[in-house]
């Protein structure tokens, strides 16, 4: 069997293009003790694979020029040596970005087929969803009443936060950047006001208007002008959670921006980075609860899926000029 692969062809400077990435066709083995073969189903495209792409130290070791880019993959177990995950078996992982490929016990989580669309495993029901319910009910810890604001809040994380923070009776704004996603948070997600950051002017005239009674709660995913704004209406005691910073992700120096320590310090706010695994032992509690109020009605999610195994780059690239709403995901083929 042959298989195609998607490798880190050079280390990007400034934003990543088509030429980043190179498509490779090699041979795949039959599996041995302990392995299963995996066919790729879905695979996720998320804003930090940027960060990995330049070999800075972060909190993940970077892709390695040459090698294949990874992510989170739904698939479906092909051929198997493993007794725990037999032929027809669904997992979702930190795989590859390759049609087939072999792969060890290890690492790998079972899913059901019927308790969502199984691409929600690497949205809602994976690692975003689980970014938005320890973020916002860990660190933010909104009471009823209170005022969230959400930053990216159309995007995989933020739709998710803001659904949440509703659940907790919070009074909840986003900002996104188009009209066409202000009237989704508002329509469909319930948000209570939301903000074209790119049509709004005077951003920070546009948030103090939105949030009368200042901001007790900021779920930070952008950064840049729009969290200068958000900080300059903190709460006493406020809490702040620092999910991503997608606005200078593709900067090749560092801006230069206000100082937030004084108004940090005058309001005795919280502000915290986080990495969402950080609560790895936690998962399976964010998991549970994520499925309950998916299925109860209360949390609604929107993907944005790409068709075809050589579009996943595209699909990436595309995540650093806002065309995605809710989650990106890249379709590679139905199950058996």
């Amino acid at each position: 069997m042959t298989t195609r692969t998607i490798v880190l062809d050079h280390r990007p400077q400034g934003k990543p293009t088509p030429n980043t990435f190179r498509y490779e066709t090699s041979e795949v083995a039959a599996p041995a003790d302990g392995q299963v073969l995996l066919k790729t189903l879905y695979v996720s495209v998320d804003p930090y694979m940027r960060g990995r792409m330049s070999d800075a130290k972060s909190y993940v070791p970077p892709f390695e020029v040459g090698q294949s880019i990874s992510g989170g993959v739904v698939a479906q177990v092909v051929e198997s040596r493993v007794g725990q995950l037999p032929v027809g078996t669904l997992v979702v992982g930190n795989l590859a970005w390759s049609e087939y490929q072999l792969a060890g016990s290890r690492g790998l989580q079972a899913v059901p087929a019927d308790a969502a669309p199984i691409s929600y495993y690497l949205g809602l029901l994976g690692m975003t969803g689980l970014t938005a319910y320890f973020g916002l009910l860990d660190i933010c810890q909104p009471k009823a009443g209170e005022t969230v604001v959400v930053s990216g809040a159309a995007g995989a994380v933020g739709m998710v936060v803001g659904q949440l923070a509703k659940i907790q009776g919070a009074r909840v704004v986003g900002t996104a950047g188009s009209d066409e996603k202000v009237a989704y948070l508002k329509n469909e997600l319930g948000f209570d006001e939301a903000i074209n950051y790119k049509t709004a002017g005077n951003l920070a005239q546009a948030l103090g208007a939105a949030c009368p009674n200042g901001v007790d709660c900021y779920f930070d995913n952008v950064g840049g002008a729009i969290t200068d704004a958000v900080y300059d209406l903190l709460n006493k005691h406020a809490r702040i959670a620092l999910c991503g910073q997608i606005s200078i992700y593709n900067a090749t120096e560092q801006p230069a921006g206000p100082r937030p320590e004084p108004k940090l310090l005058k309001t005795s706010a919280l502000l915290k980075g986080f990495i969402v695994s950080d609560y790895l032992p936690r998962w399976p509690e964010g998991v549970k609860a994520l499925t309950e109020w998916y299925q109860q009605g209360k949390l609604k999610f929107e993907e944005t899926v790409t068709e075809g195994f050589e579009q996943i780059p595209e699909a990436f690239l595309g995540l650093f000029s806002g065309e995605n709403t809710g989650k990106a995901v890249v379709k590679v083929a139905d199950p058996e």
